[in-house]
């Protein structure tokens, strides 16, 4: 029993180690000094008898190694967490760590907010909240909830839907007044548009579907940028078309700071969804909070509708 307790004790150990990415990340979040997190590696590499990591003075990598001992260690970790949640989860509150991923400007404006209600109410759960321009991996095992938006991702992820969402395209009176409103997504050609390049997406390309037609146009303008909180500050600014979530845009819509245009042509769905692992899905701190999330989100989403 207690050959497993150390094993499990060190694999929590590598999995903080590599979810910070330095040795004096970790040893600051474990409590301890760099030289101790250096030692403990050593003797775990010495247990395995083999390398995990390739270290050099700015950074550290995995072996290949290195690689497998982390899948498995956080697929244990969590089949640990998740038997315990189970067992205790009919007369126990939410509790443990909870890991939450979202992109910057949503994740700032709306998911924080959420997280901080959550925690008032399950003072036993602790989150780390972690934003990123992109969604991680579906193969990483990095988050156990990521909140993304779109069509939802393949079968190895429960993806459930929080909330609707629209991209519209927008700007501001005074560029409409200067440049003209466009009729048809053709016209875009003719007209400055600001893009938001996030991930993989086909940078500067808009799809519009009207019925059963549907086309893409390739946008050009000045300014673009990979954040979406500057992107709706420039179209505000007067700077040029904007394709962006109604979520971000709904309050400048509604006070007039932003006009709607193409409004007959639909673009692609942007509907936000929370993504986790099918092994979470009896995981009362990872359950508790997609509740709470779908409940708080979907509030403001009727409301919305409601003002339209």
């Amino acid at each position: 029993m207690t050959e497993i307790t150390n094993a499990s004790a060190e694999m929590a150990f590598f999995n903080v180690l590599m979810r910070r990415g330095s040795l004096s990340a970790a040893a600051r979040e474990l409590g301890v000094t760099p030289p101790a997190v250096s030692r403990r590696l050593a003797l775990l590499e010495g247990r395995l008898g083999v390398p995990l990591l390739h270290r050099t003075t700015r950074r550290i990598s995995l072996t290949p190694e290195g690689e497998e001992y982390l899948a498995e260690a956080r697929r244990i970790l969590a089949d640990i967490e998740d038997v315990e949640q189970r067992l205790s989860q009919s007369t126990a509150q939410p509790h443990g760590l909870l890991r939450v991923n979202a992109t910057l400007g949503f994740g700032r404006s709306h998911v924080a907010p959420v997280i901080s209600k959550f925690c008032k109410a399950h003072p036993e759960v602790q989150v780390q909240f972690h934003l990123t321009v992109t969604p991680p991996p579906l193969t990483e095992d990095a988050f156990d909830v990521c909140v993304r938006f779109g069509e939802p991702p393949d079968a190895r992820v429960i993806a459930r839907k929080v909330a609707d969402n629209r991209r519209l395209l927008c700007a501001s009176p005074a560029y409409l007044a200067r440049r003209g409103v466009p009729r048809t997504p053709a016209d875009l050609a003719r007209h400055d548009c600001i893009s938001i390049h996030h991930g993989h997406d086909a940078y500067g390309l808009w799809r519009f579907t009207a019925g059963r037609r549907s086309e893409s146009v390739k946008v050009t303008g000045s300014m673009s940028t990979n954040d979406g909180d500057i992107a709706v500050a420039w179209a505000l600014d007067g700077h040029g078309i904007l394709m962006r979530a109604e979520w971000d845009v709904v309050k400048y819509l509604r006070s007039g700071r932003l006009r709607q245009v193409l409004e007959n042509y639909a673009t692609p769905p942007a509907d936000i969804h929370a993504v986790y692992p099918k092994r979470h899905q009896s995981a009362r701190r990872v359950t508790a909070f997609v509740d709470y999330l779908c409940e708080a989100l979907g509030s403001t989403a009727r409301r919305m509708a409601a003002n339209e």
